[in-house]
């Protein structure tokens, strides 16, 4: 892949910008043309590199219930068991990984609707031995950028992106009909045009400039974590992908989370419920690494220099789901 279609990919995973014509902002920084931005990102949702570019909001501060969810299925029927999961609107990520919990997928559902009694008829509609229910305490890092440009040591730390962030939510105002249509036209793969977000402010009735005033005001208000793309991990290079998960002691929980939260090639990482016996874990990490050698290398210094000895890593074996919750339709 050309070096400019990788610093294109770094920045739209950063942040995409919400002005008039985004693909000229673009073009600049890089040093071309609007049109070859254009035609380049084209060509990267062509070739698969590219899932989407969107806004990516914050579920539970739009008013909706989230949790992660671990089921046990016998092997032959996992892939039967997915599908149904799958119909599910809510359902964004479901995987088959490596472990006795070998079918993992997060649900969403609107205010007003009991997550967990959709959770049990999806679980009455197939062949389940167990079930982990498992939602986010504690959110110490949620930021997926993949370093296509090989620019950045995996093992090395950034403490100005760990930070803590509790369940304590903010008393946010309710949206207005105008603020939900927002929403529900944001959330869509946007036009790869000179002016994409033109025909958006069009078909809610207002202007770009009121269009941009409402996202900005999400982006502040941490209803919007940012517009941005996201990638395919494997077509981008980085296949071993592996969710960690850590047994830690209770008054350790806000330090460790804090220390692996500051890791280049963690994307993701929670303080979830432990289950004992049956799971003891705690903290849940995603590690993304271009080899499975190179990812257990990085679970093996995260080990160290936190001190945390009991933990395992469940590789991603199979990409059933991912895609974004739509809300709001």
């Amino acid at each position: 892949m050309e070096e400019i279609d990788l610093k294109i990919l770094d920045l739209l995973q950063t942040e995409f910008p919400l002005v008039s014509k985004p693909f000229d902002t673009i073009g600049r920084q890089i040093g071309i043309s609007e049109n070859e931005t254009i035609d380049r990102v084209k060509d990267l949702f062509t070739n698969g590199l590219i899932r989407q570019i969107s806004a990516i909001f914050d579920t539970r501060r739009l008013g909706y219930d989230s949790c992660l969810i671990a089921m046990q299925i016998p092997k032959e029927e996992i892939d039967d068991a997915a599908k149904v999961i799958n119909e599910h609107p809510g359902v964004s990520h479901n995987y088959a990984r490596s472990h006795l919990f070998n079918l993992w997928f997060t649900i969403a559902t609107p205010p007003g609707r009991d997550l967990l009694s959709d959770v049990e008829k999806l679980s009455n509609d197939i062949s389940v031995h167990a079930t982990l229910t498992l939602p986010a305490l504690r959110m110490f890092k949620l930021n997926v950028r993949l370093d296509v440009t090989r620019s950045r040591n995996p093992l090395a730390t950034e403490p100005g992106n760990s930070r803590k962030k509790t369940k304590v939510e903010l008393h946010l105002s309710p949206l207005t009909d105008i603020e939900i249509a927002v929403i529900r036209e944001l959330q869509e793969n946007i036009l790869i045009e000179e002016s994409p977000f033109r025909g958006i402010a069009d078909r809610i009735g207002i202007t770009e400039i009121e269009l941009f005033s409402i996202a900005n005001k999400f982006i502040n208000e941490g209803r919007m974590r940012r517009f941005a793309a996201v990638l395919r991990h494997r077509e981008s290079g980085f296949k071993a992908n592996a969710m960690a998960v850590w047994n830690v002691p209770e008054d350790d929980v806000e330090k460790v989370g804090n220390q692996f939260a500051a890791f280049q090639a963690v994307s993701h990482c929670y303080e979830r419920p432990p289950q004992p016996p049956i799971w003891p874990y705690n903290i849940f990490t995603m590690v993304h690494a271009r080899t499975t050698e190179e990812c257990l290398g990085i679970l093996n210094v995260m080990s160290q220099s936190a001190g945390v000895k009991e933990y395992d890593y469940l590789f991603s074996e199979k990409e059933y789901k991912k895609i974004r919750v739509r809300y709001f339709v």
